[in-house]
């Protein structure tokens, strides 16, 4: 089994920046892709922004210029940077990673979710 667990999440005012971390620990035997996700209440959960191990980056429209995601491959963990937020950035945000454990079988992760609330 993989956990994730994400930190940073917190009340910011528009134009602010967070920054959002997440580790990933258990019988991991490597990792693939990693990336965050939000949800906004009574929306669907939207990919942000992901990262594969080898560095390449895919962000949503939305994150472009202002949001940046980086990855600790020794540390198993990956981070986002936040920076102008909006209040439409407002949202749970969620970690997922793409591990494989010891017994060889890949599955797709998710951590437990971290509220981002932005203030206009």
């Amino acid at each position: 089994q993989v956990q994730l667990v994400e930190s940073g999440g917190g009340l910011v005012q528009a134009g602010g920046s967070l920054r959002l971390s997440c580790a990933a620990s258990g019988s991991i035997f490597s990792i693939n892709a990693m990336g965050w996700y939000r949800q906004a209440p009574g929306k669907q959960r939207e990919l942000v922004a992901a990262i594969t191990y080898g560095g390449t980056t895919n962000y949503a429209d939305s994150a472009k210029g202002r949001f940046t995601i980086s990855r600790d491959n020794a540390k198993n963990t990956v981070t986002l940077q936040m920076n102008s937020l909006k209040p439409e950035d407002a949202a749970v945000y969620y970690c997922n990673a793409n591990a494989r454990d010891y017994q060889g079988i890949s599955r797709l992760y998710w951590g437990q979710g971290t509220q981002v609330t932005v203030s206009s």
